[in-house]
């Protein structure tokens, strides 16, 4: 009963029709970490994040700080992207982030759906 839950991890992986070198371009974006850990957490607006591991082209993980929590607690998120066929296989883990499981999958379903839709460019006239 006197049971600490264990840290909450949700997984979601897809293959996308992009280059890795366009969806690491998308994905190493402050704003865009910013508002993806927002989406996760819970959080009206963006949250500020601190990257702790990149590797250009291939992994990103990105983690931002609820005040008070012990720093392995924060809330984490990590990118990783591999060539696959036609496209680019992307992965990404969420490390604390919501305690629902089903609300943290949704929030990564969300953002590969980001990842995956074409970029839509500001007509210019």
């Amino acid at each position: 009963m006197g049971r600490t839950p264990g840290p909450m991890e949700a997984k979601a992986k897809r293959t996308v029709v992009k280059s890795s070198p366009e969806l690491w371009a998308l994905a190493d974006d402050p704003a865009r970490m910013q508002a993806w850990m927002a989406d996760l957490i819970g959080a009206a607006e963006p949250v500020a994040v601190e990257v702790i591991d990149r590797d250009p082209g291939r992994a990103l993980a990105w983690r931002c700080s609820r005040g008070g929590a012990a720093e392995g607690d924060d809330p984490r998120l990590v990118l990783e992207l591999a060539e696959s066929g036609f496209g680019t296989s992307v992965s990404i883990t969420a490390l604390d982030t919501d305690p629902d499981p089903t609300a943290a999958l949704a929030g990564l379903e969300r953002l590969l759906d980001e990842l995956g839709s074409p970029e839509r460019r500001p007509f210019s006239g």
